[in-house]
Protein backbone atom coordinates (compact mmCIF):
# COMPACT_ATOMS: atom_id res chain seq x y z
CA UNK A 1 0.00 0.00 0.00
CA UNK A 2 1.38 3.38 -0.97
CA UNK A 3 0.59 6.75 0.49
CA UNK A 4 0.62 10.29 -0.73
CA UNK A 5 1.47 12.36 2.32
CA UNK A 6 1.15 16.11 2.12
CA UNK A 7 2.83 17.37 5.31
CA UNK A 8 2.10 21.05 4.88
CA UNK A 9 2.37 22.65 8.29
CA UNK A 10 2.18 26.38 8.83
CA UNK A 11 3.76 27.29 12.15
CA UNK A 12 1.70 29.56 14.34
CA UNK A 13 3.02 32.69 15.97
CA UNK A 14 4.07 33.12 19.57
CA UNK A 15 2.48 30.66 21.95
CA UNK A 16 0.12 31.89 24.60
CA UNK A 17 1.28 32.10 28.18
CA UNK A 18 -0.88 29.53 29.95
CA UNK A 19 -1.54 28.60 33.52
CA UNK A 20 -1.44 24.96 34.58
CA UNK A 21 -4.81 24.01 36.08
CA UNK A 22 -4.71 22.73 39.62
CA UNK A 23 -6.68 20.36 41.82
CA UNK A 24 -8.86 18.63 39.20
CA UNK A 25 -11.89 16.76 40.46
CA UNK A 26 -12.00 12.97 40.55
CA UNK A 27 -13.93 11.24 37.75
CA UNK A 28 -14.55 7.59 37.05
CA UNK A 29 -13.34 6.39 33.66
CA UNK A 30 -16.00 7.05 31.04
CA UNK A 31 -18.25 8.91 33.47
CA UNK A 32 -21.29 10.28 31.61
CA UNK A 33 -22.23 13.93 32.01
CA UNK A 34 -25.39 15.32 30.36
CA UNK A 35 -24.71 18.50 28.39
CA UNK A 36 -27.72 20.13 30.03
CA UNK A 37 -28.62 19.23 33.60
CA UNK A 38 -32.33 19.93 33.18
CA UNK A 39 -32.97 18.64 29.69
CA UNK A 40 -31.57 19.67 26.33
CA UNK A 41 -33.19 22.50 24.35
CA UNK A 42 -35.42 21.14 21.60
CA UNK A 43 -35.59 17.65 23.15
CA UNK A 44 -38.46 15.56 21.74
CA UNK A 45 -38.54 13.19 24.69
CA UNK A 46 -36.58 11.87 27.64
CA UNK A 47 -35.11 8.69 26.16
CA UNK A 48 -31.39 8.07 25.80
CA UNK A 49 -31.47 9.35 22.20
CA UNK A 50 -32.86 12.66 23.46
CA UNK A 51 -30.08 13.29 26.01
CA UNK A 52 -26.75 14.52 24.57
CA UNK A 53 -23.79 13.73 26.81
CA UNK A 54 -20.02 13.61 27.09
CA UNK A 55 -18.11 10.64 28.50
CA UNK A 56 -15.09 11.81 30.50
CA UNK A 57 -11.70 10.14 30.02
CA UNK A 58 -9.38 12.32 32.05
CA UNK A 59 -5.63 11.88 31.62
CA UNK A 60 -4.07 10.84 34.93
CA UNK A 61 -0.55 9.94 33.79
CA UNK A 62 1.57 13.01 33.02
CA UNK A 63 -1.41 15.24 32.09
CA UNK A 64 -0.43 18.17 29.89
CA UNK A 65 -3.62 20.24 30.08
CA UNK A 66 -4.76 19.53 26.52
CA UNK A 67 -8.28 18.24 25.91
CA UNK A 68 -10.02 16.78 22.85
CA UNK A 69 -13.77 16.39 22.36
CA UNK A 70 -14.31 13.38 20.08
CA UNK A 71 -17.33 13.26 17.75
CA UNK A 72 -17.88 9.72 16.37
CA UNK A 73 -19.20 9.23 12.85
CA UNK A 74 -22.25 7.38 11.63
CA UNK A 75 -23.91 9.42 8.90
CA UNK A 76 -25.87 11.52 11.42
CA UNK A 77 -28.06 8.45 12.10
CA UNK A 78 -25.89 6.43 14.51
CA UNK A 79 -22.62 6.77 16.40
CA UNK A 80 -19.52 4.57 16.18
CA UNK A 81 -18.76 5.08 19.86
CA UNK A 82 -16.14 2.34 20.20
CA UNK A 83 -13.96 2.63 17.09
CA UNK A 84 -14.36 6.38 16.64
CA UNK A 85 -14.72 7.37 20.29
CA UNK A 86 -13.55 5.32 23.24
CA UNK A 87 -10.56 3.83 21.41
CA UNK A 88 -9.29 7.31 20.58
CA UNK A 89 -9.97 8.50 24.13
CA UNK A 90 -7.65 5.84 25.56
CA UNK A 91 -5.02 6.72 22.97
CA UNK A 92 -5.18 10.40 23.88
CA UNK A 93 -4.95 9.51 27.58
CA UNK A 94 -1.70 7.65 26.92
CA UNK A 95 -0.25 10.97 25.69
CA UNK A 96 -1.46 12.95 28.71
CA UNK A 97 -4.43 14.40 26.82
CA UNK A 98 -7.89 14.28 28.40
CA UNK A 99 -10.71 13.17 26.10
CA UNK A 100 -14.46 13.68 26.10
CA UNK A 101 -16.51 11.43 23.81
CA UNK A 102 -19.57 13.28 22.55
CA UNK A 103 -22.96 11.63 22.16
CA UNK A 104 -24.91 14.11 20.05
CA UNK A 105 -28.51 13.88 18.89
CA UNK A 106 -29.19 12.33 15.49
CA UNK A 107 -31.43 12.40 12.46
CA UNK A 108 -33.97 11.79 11.23
CA UNK A 109 -35.41 12.54 14.70
CA UNK A 110 -33.29 15.68 15.01
CA UNK A 111 -32.13 18.09 12.34
CA UNK A 112 -29.74 21.06 12.21
CA UNK A 113 -29.12 23.15 14.28
CA UNK A 114 -29.64 20.61 17.09
CA UNK A 115 -26.45 18.67 16.35
CA UNK A 116 -24.33 21.82 16.13
CA UNK A 117 -25.89 23.07 19.35
CA UNK A 118 -24.86 19.84 21.09
CA UNK A 119 -21.26 20.20 19.85
CA UNK A 120 -21.07 23.84 20.89
CA UNK A 121 -22.48 23.02 24.30
CA UNK A 122 -19.86 20.28 24.79
CA UNK A 123 -17.06 22.77 24.03
CA UNK A 124 -18.55 25.37 26.35
CA UNK A 125 -19.05 22.81 29.12
CA UNK A 126 -15.47 21.53 29.04
CA UNK A 127 -14.10 25.09 28.81
CA UNK A 128 -16.25 26.41 31.66
CA UNK A 129 -15.27 23.46 33.88
CA UNK A 130 -11.64 23.29 32.74
CA UNK A 131 -10.16 23.47 36.24
CA UNK A 132 -12.45 20.69 37.42
CA UNK A 133 -11.39 18.48 34.48
CA UNK A 134 -7.71 19.37 34.89
CA UNK A 135 -7.34 20.98 31.46
CA UNK A 136 -6.46 24.42 30.12
CA UNK A 137 -9.42 26.43 28.78
CA UNK A 138 -7.44 27.54 25.72
CA UNK A 139 -6.22 24.06 24.76
CA UNK A 140 -9.57 22.44 23.98
CA UNK A 141 -9.73 20.85 20.54
CA UNK A 142 -12.30 18.79 18.72
CA UNK A 143 -11.86 15.63 16.65
CA UNK A 144 -14.43 14.14 14.27
CA UNK A 145 -14.79 11.14 11.99
CA UNK A 146 -16.89 11.12 8.80
CA UNK A 147 -20.20 12.83 9.69
CA UNK A 148 -18.65 13.59 13.08
CA UNK A 149 -15.94 15.30 11.04
CA UNK A 150 -18.62 17.44 9.43
CA UNK A 151 -19.96 18.34 12.85
CA UNK A 152 -16.42 19.16 14.02
CA UNK A 153 -15.71 21.30 10.95
CA UNK A 154 -19.05 23.04 11.47
CA UNK A 155 -18.09 23.81 15.08
CA UNK A 156 -14.80 25.18 13.77
CA UNK A 157 -16.45 27.50 11.26
CA UNK A 158 -19.65 28.44 13.13
CA UNK A 159 -18.79 29.60 16.65
CA UNK A 160 -19.27 32.50 19.01
CA UNK A 161 -17.53 33.97 22.03
CA UNK A 162 -20.36 33.16 24.42
CA UNK A 163 -22.95 35.37 26.08
CA UNK A 164 -21.42 37.32 28.98
CA UNK A 165 -24.83 38.00 30.53
CA UNK A 166 -26.20 34.44 30.20
CA UNK A 167 -27.90 33.05 33.29
CA UNK A 168 -26.24 29.70 32.64
CA UNK A 169 -22.51 30.08 33.35
CA UNK A 170 -21.69 27.48 30.69
CA UNK A 171 -23.26 29.65 27.99
CA UNK A 172 -20.84 32.46 28.85
CA UNK A 173 -17.91 30.43 27.49
CA UNK A 174 -16.71 30.51 23.89
CA UNK A 175 -17.75 27.66 21.58
CA UNK A 176 -14.63 27.94 19.40
CA UNK A 177 -12.41 24.84 19.40
CA UNK A 178 -8.72 25.66 19.76
CA UNK A 179 -7.76 23.08 17.11
CA UNK A 180 -9.46 20.57 14.82
CA UNK A 181 -8.64 16.96 13.93
CA UNK A 182 -10.62 15.65 10.95
CA UNK A 183 -10.56 11.99 9.89
CA UNK A 184 -12.14 11.24 6.48
CA UNK A 185 -14.63 14.07 7.13
CA UNK A 186 -17.74 15.10 5.30
CA UNK A 187 -16.98 18.76 4.59
CA UNK A 188 -19.05 19.93 1.64
CA UNK A 189 -22.73 19.47 0.84
CA UNK A 190 -21.98 19.98 -2.85
CA UNK A 191 -23.82 17.04 -4.50
CA UNK A 192 -20.75 16.30 -6.61
CA UNK A 193 -18.67 15.20 -3.61
CA UNK A 194 -20.87 14.99 -0.53
CA UNK A 195 -22.20 12.01 1.40
CA UNK A 196 -25.88 12.23 0.50
CA UNK A 197 -27.02 10.21 3.49
CA UNK A 198 -25.45 12.65 5.93
CA UNK A 199 -27.12 15.59 4.20
CA UNK A 200 -30.52 13.90 4.29
CA UNK A 201 -30.22 12.85 7.93
CA UNK A 202 -29.06 16.29 9.07
CA UNK A 203 -31.33 18.50 6.95
CA UNK A 204 -34.25 16.37 5.82
CA UNK A 205 -35.46 15.52 2.32
CA UNK A 206 -35.73 19.01 0.81
CA UNK A 207 -33.25 21.35 2.51
CA UNK A 208 -33.04 25.05 1.82
CA UNK A 209 -30.23 25.72 -0.72
CA UNK A 210 -28.95 28.49 1.55
CA UNK A 211 -28.53 25.95 4.35
CA UNK A 212 -26.70 23.60 1.98
CA UNK A 213 -24.26 26.41 1.24
CA UNK A 214 -23.91 27.49 4.87
CA UNK A 215 -23.04 23.95 5.99
CA UNK A 216 -20.52 23.41 3.19
CA UNK A 217 -17.74 24.22 5.62
CA UNK A 218 -15.02 24.82 3.04
CA UNK A 219 -17.01 27.95 2.12
CA UNK A 220 -17.02 29.17 5.74
CA UNK A 221 -13.31 29.13 6.51
CA UNK A 222 -11.86 32.42 7.80
CA UNK A 223 -8.54 33.39 9.40
CA UNK A 224 -10.24 32.66 12.75
CA UNK A 225 -10.85 28.99 11.87
CA UNK A 226 -8.76 26.82 14.24
CA UNK A 227 -5.53 25.08 13.14
CA UNK A 228 -6.45 21.76 11.53
CA UNK A 229 -5.06 18.27 10.93
CA UNK A 230 -6.72 16.20 8.18
CA UNK A 231 -6.47 12.52 7.27
CA UNK A 232 -8.20 10.77 4.35
CA UNK A 233 -7.72 7.93 1.85
CA UNK A 234 -7.69 8.64 -1.87
CA UNK A 235 -10.07 5.81 -2.77
CA UNK A 236 -12.65 6.41 -0.02
CA UNK A 237 -15.85 5.31 -1.75
CA UNK A 238 -18.26 6.77 0.82
CA UNK A 239 -16.86 10.26 1.42
CA UNK A 240 -14.69 11.42 -1.50
CA UNK A 241 -11.24 12.72 -0.62
CA UNK A 242 -12.15 16.02 -2.30
CA UNK A 243 -13.92 16.90 0.95
CA UNK A 244 -10.62 17.09 2.82
CA UNK A 245 -8.82 18.65 -0.13
CA UNK A 246 -11.33 21.49 -0.42
CA UNK A 247 -11.13 22.23 3.30
CA UNK A 248 -7.34 22.19 3.26
CA UNK A 249 -7.19 24.58 0.31
CA UNK A 250 -9.64 26.91 2.03
CA UNK A 251 -7.51 26.84 5.18
CA UNK A 252 -4.39 27.56 3.15
CA UNK A 253 -6.07 30.50 1.41
CA UNK A 254 -7.10 31.92 4.79
CA UNK A 255 -3.55 31.34 6.13
CA UNK A 256 -4.80 29.00 8.85
CA UNK A 257 -2.16 26.50 10.06
CA UNK A 258 -3.01 23.14 8.49
CA UNK A 259 -1.57 19.72 7.74
CA UNK A 260 -3.10 17.03 5.52
CA UNK A 261 -2.19 13.39 4.89
CA UNK A 262 -3.79 11.43 2.06
CA UNK A 263 -3.16 7.68 1.88
CA UNK A 264 -3.52 6.02 -1.50
CA UNK A 265 -5.62 3.06 -0.37
CA UNK A 266 -7.99 2.38 2.47
CA UNK A 267 -11.73 2.04 3.08
CA UNK A 268 -13.98 4.53 4.77
CA UNK A 269 -14.49 4.27 8.51
CA UNK A 270 -11.12 2.81 9.51
CA UNK A 271 -10.94 4.59 12.85
CA UNK A 272 -7.39 4.31 14.14
CA UNK A 273 -6.73 1.48 11.64
CA UNK A 274 -4.85 -0.42 14.34
CA UNK A 275 -5.00 -3.68 12.35
CA UNK A 276 -3.38 -2.10 9.29
CA UNK A 277 0.36 -1.51 9.84
CA UNK A 278 0.52 1.03 7.01
CA UNK A 279 -2.72 3.00 7.28
CA UNK A 280 -2.35 3.19 11.06
CA UNK A 281 0.60 5.53 10.49
CA UNK A 282 -1.86 8.40 10.45
CA UNK A 283 -1.88 8.33 14.26
CA UNK A 284 1.87 8.94 14.76
CA UNK A 285 1.57 11.69 12.13
CA UNK A 286 -1.13 13.26 14.29
CA UNK A 287 1.08 12.76 17.34
CA UNK A 288 3.87 14.66 15.62
CA UNK A 289 1.50 17.48 14.67
CA UNK A 290 0.25 17.81 18.26
CA UNK A 291 3.83 17.78 19.53
CA UNK A 292 4.92 20.40 16.99
CA UNK A 293 2.13 22.69 18.17
CA UNK A 294 3.23 22.31 21.80
CA UNK A 295 0.03 20.52 22.78
CA UNK A 296 1.78 17.56 24.39
CA UNK A 297 3.86 19.72 26.72
CA UNK A 298 2.50 20.93 30.04
CA UNK A 299 1.70 24.67 29.77
CA UNK A 300 4.05 25.72 32.59
CA UNK A 301 6.96 24.14 30.73
CA UNK A 302 6.26 25.79 27.37
CA UNK A 303 8.30 28.71 26.12
CA UNK A 304 6.24 31.92 25.79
Amino acid sequence: MKALAIPLLFVAGAALALTQPTAPAAFTEGQIIPLWANGAPGALGADDADIPTIAVYRATQRPNGTAVIVAPGGGYTNLSMTYEGRQEAYWFNSMGVSAFVLKYRLGPRYHHPIELGDAQRAIRLVRSRAREFGVSPDRIGMMGFSAGGHLTATAGTHFDEGKPDAADAIDRASSRPDFLILAYPVISFDPAITHAGSVRSLLGANPDPKLIEDLSNDLRVTPQTPPTFLFHTANDSAVPVENSVRFFLALRKAEVPAEMHIFENGPHGVGMASADPYLSQWTPLLLNWLRARGLLTAPAARNP
